[in-house]
């Protein structure tokens, strides 16, 4: 180990923090302000003393770092920026919340208090636990500062990954994607959520990542030329009025550009809108700020057209993280379209910082707002019964999804997701609204309950005290209110019946002469594959278990077993080895810490094949499935069911095929089927499982299922089938 050079360390610690009182300028409003951070600097430095990150610095440059995150470039005070400081302290060292609040105040020991109850979720070196989802949602609805120092703190975790294990890697960045990533677009963080979803894409797809910002750094001179074009005529006009702005040509986020690339299956080249061009205008009084950006609009659509169908104002009905801006997409002379975003140097601020920036501008009414939100959080939480996994799935749809906004008959604006129904408006109104809805009519047309709302709309509620909410409702509804209360009363409609399905299964108990108090029903539930006693109840009541299995149960030291003729059927045999057929011997991977020779299944979402990236997830009734690292299923069940991934690598190449599908995209010519399919069969000695070709226009489409040893053995393929006259384009699908 090399030796540590304790005098340099000190120095680069000093500077770290001088680094960070040069970006906390706004923060050090007064000397005692400055000596407050100074101590929280000193406390960390001293509990710090002894810890080093895995890279091998010393601890300290990490909460020196979140909190320079903090103040540069969230924009906090300084209560935020001595949190930040001290936020591992309680944690990982000896100093206790009271020390805390003797040294600092009650509000910094509160904050510190809320970010120590989730350090154990959202730990840098523990995935996310579903379960303790909650927690967090409840820190951000006492203090928002809390989850936005955790941000931060991710962020610098993100930054600094490469010194982490690889399945240490993987398991983090899918967490920042499914959570932080949304939470952080949801709190108006603009910047650090692209940077997030970036760097969760350069861990995930290292190689797509390079790949795409290879090529944005080839083009950036034409972009910059395009740019400077465009603008001129418009840039004369403004200057003319005396308008004081500033122009950004600002590229898409890497992670948007592969999302496109993948959603729309388009090379880099075919991705248009790669860049959008900003106007930021220096509005003298916020009462002309909307003037302002509407004149600026007509200067730019006097010199191009506009698309109409594109322009999104978010001036007059700001977003619900409080972003305000003018969009609109004119045709360039190129014959290309352009995206223009036009703001004012407030909006500006507020749409890079979020919410931390609102408490700059006071008076501007976005804080009301973000606290409808904040209720709506509270209110989440407070009238949920359901498991975590769904109050995380209908949280994030929340978090990402855009808004549109529609009308009561009375004025009254609501806003709701994208895609929203009828029904969703009717809940928003009121609960027992929703729970009578019968119908509506939109813009005074009858329309059903799962009528898609667009903004703009005038929705009037239909309602009967008969009418009670219908399991088919969970099918076409957006919100997590709708959801929830309709879960509830379908919930309570389950308990009811359940209780008849009791009474049944008591009685079932009785003829058998089994004493049903004190029994686990756990075993019960595993063989008739039913989530909770609940369920098991309800589904006896009407009729859909058959209770003469029941004999085939047995009570053993206070728990009712399946007998011994029975048990391999209910057995629960997580990550446990299978007997396996000699004959049908399969390709050997090594999984878990252990790298043990397991028996395993390939997941059929992605097809792995050797010599891709892999990992195990232990199922509930299949065993280990196999799954590549880039599986379109990897981020959910990275974040949801961390505890059941486990590492998995190939360790040796067998002779056994494995089946992946290529399709093949050229120009149609006679014969070029037949040369294709003897490139295939004969040259490489590959099996086709099935093969279908299309022709339209002279175009060609084929999609053929092989099997293949490997990757090289694919990618050898590939390499001979693109050799072939008219094939154009081959790409490797997964189904």
């Amino acid at each position: 180990m090399p030796e540590i050079d304790l005098e340099k360390e000190n120095k680069e610690i000093l500077q770290a923090y001088t680094g960070l009182l040069r970006a906390a300028k706004h923060a050090k409003k007064d000397a005692a302000t400055k000596k407050r951070m100074k101590k929280a600097f000193d406390v960390a430095l001293e509990a710090h003393k002894n810890d080093r990150r895995k890279s091998g610095e010393p601890y300290i440059f990490h909460p020196i770092a979140v909190a320079r995150i903090c103040a540069e470039e969230i924009g906090l005070g300084a209560t935020s920026i001595i949190c930040a400081l001290l936020h591992d302290t309680v944690e990982d060292t000896e100093i206790s919340l009271e020390d805390i609040e003797e040294k600092f105040g009650k509000k910094e020991a509160l904050i510190i208090d809320g970010l120590t109850k989730i350090s154990g979720v959202v730990d840098y070196n523990v995935s996310l636990q579903a379960e303790n989802f909650r927690k967090i949602l409840l820190t951000l609805s006492e203090d928002v500062r809390v989850i936005l120092i955790k941000i931060a703190d991710r962020l610098h975790n993100m930054r600094t990954i490469g010194s982490m294990r690889r399945d240490k890697q993987l398991k983090i960045a899918s967490e920042t994607l499914f959570l932080y990533a949304p939470l952080a677009h949801r709190l108006g963080l603009h910047s650090i959520k692209s940077e997030l979803e970036d760097l969760s894409l350069k861990c995930q797809e290292p190689e797509m990542f390079e790949e795409i910002q290879s090529k944005l750094k080839k083009t950036e001179e034409v972009r910059r030329r395009f740019i400077r074009k465009f603008f001129s005529p418009v840039k004369e006009v403004l200057e003319e009025r005396g308008i004081t702005f500033e122009v950004k040509g600002r590229p898409k986020s890497i992670y948007s550009i592969w999302n496109k690339m993948v959603k729309k299956n388009v090379p880099f080249e075919e991705v248009y809108d790669l860049f959008a061009i900003r106007i930021i205008i220096d509005s003298e009084e916020e009462v002309n700020e909307k003037s302002d950006c509407w004149q600026v609009y007509s200067v730019v659509t006097d010199f191009y057209q506009p698309n109409i169908e594109r322009l999104r104002d978010w001036i007059s009905a700001p977003k619900a993280n409080g972003y305000e801006s003018l969009h609109t997409t004119v045709m360039s002379p190129t014959g290309k379209w352009v995206e223009v975003q036009i703001r004012t140097r407030r909006m500006d601020d507020i749409a890079e910082k979020g919410f931390a920036a609102h408490w700059k501008y006071k008076e501007g009414g976005a804080e009301s707002q973000f606290d409808i939100w904040i209720s709506q959080v509270r209110e989440l939480l407070e009238n949920t019964d359901e498991n975590s996994l769904e109050l995380i799935d209908d949280f994030k749809l929340n978090l990402f999804t855009d808004e549109i906004y529609v009308f009561t008959p009375n004025g009254d604006m609501k806003s709701l997701p994208t895609g929203a129904s009828a029904l969703d408006f009717a809940f928003a109104v009121h609960t027992q609204v929703g729970s009578n809805c019968l119908g509506a009519k939109v813009n005074n047309k009858l329309v059903p309950l799962s009528h898609e709302l667009s903004s703009g709309d005038q929705v009037e509620i239909l309602t009967s005290k008969k009418q009670k909410p219908k399991e088919d409702w969970l099918n076409f509804v957006k919100t997590h209110k709708a959801k929830n209360n309709i879960k509830s009363a379908l919930k309570e409609e389950k308990r009811k019946v359940a209780k008849q399905g009791r009474i049944i299964l008591e009685k079932e108990f009785k003829k058998l002469k089994i004493s049903y108090e004190n029994i686990s029903l756990k075993e019960l539930q595993s063989y008739y594959r039913v989530p909770s006693d609940l369920e098991l109840y309800y589904k006896v009541a009407i009729n859909q278990i058959d209770l003469s299995q029941l004999k085939e149960f047995e009570v053993r030291k206070g728990v009712l077993r399946p007998k011994r003729t029975i048990q391999k059927r209910v057995k629960n045999y997580f990550g446990q080895r299978k007997a396996t057929n000699s004959k049908s011997k399969k390709a050997v991977l090594v999984i878990g810490d252990n790298m043990e020779k397991l028996d395993y299944k390939l997941a059929n979402c992605c097809n792995p094949i050797p010599g891709d990236e892999v990992y195990g997830f232990i199922t509930v009734t299949e065993g280990i499935k196999i799954h590549k690292t880039a599986c379109p299923n990897t981020v959910q069940l990275m974040s949801n069911y961390a505890y059941r991934v486990i590492k998995a690598q190939w360790i040796e190449e067998q002779e056994i095929a494995f089946i992946t599908g290529l399709k093949i995209i050229g120009i149609d010519d006679v014969g070029i089927v037949n040369e294709i399919t003897q490139v295939i069969s004969n040259e490489l000695n590959v099996n086709m499982r099935s093969l279908s070709f299309d022709s339209h226009d002279g175009i060609f489409e084929g999609r053929v299922m092989v099997f293949v040893q490997d990757t090289s053995h694919l990618t050898n393929l590939i390499n001979n089938l693109s050799k072939v006259k008219g094939v154009k384009k081959i790409e490797r699908t997964d189904n």
